[in-house]
């Protein structure tokens, strides 16, 4: 047998709260990138590309970044890139792409060009 590493188990209470709001945008994030298919060779073939879905997540996070942002201090910078990244993502992967403005998220962001 070999002996794993014992890594502490922290109390949900002595985690920061911009701690758990980076790790709840990082997971929306990714799973967004997931459903665009981005994490696959070929996106436009990816078996994991649901747009509804993609459209749901980016919206949550643009949502929780947008409320968080006074929070995040050197977190929110390279989050709203983030955001932003997967916006035009779902823009020009979509086939009849929405207004500006009506895009994912766009309510929280404004229009991602």
């Amino acid at each position: 047998m070999t002996d794993q590493p014992q890594h502490p188990v922290r109390e949900l209470s002595d985690v920061p709260s911009v701690e758990v709001i980076s790790k709840a945008a990082v997971m929306l994030l990714s799973a967004a990138a997931e459903r665009l298919g981005l994490a696959d060779e070929d996106p436009d073939t990816s078996p994991h590309r649901d747009l509804d879905e993609a459209r749901r997540l980016i919206t949550a996070l643009a949502g929780l970044i947008t409320a968080s942002v006074e929070y995040l201090g050197p977190h929110a910078g390279p989050l709203r890139e983030g955001l932003q990244s997967v916006q035009r993502a779902f823009r020009e992967t979509s086939a009849v792409p929405d207004e500006p403005g009506q895009g994912p998220g766009e309510k929280f962001t404004g229009p991602v060009y």
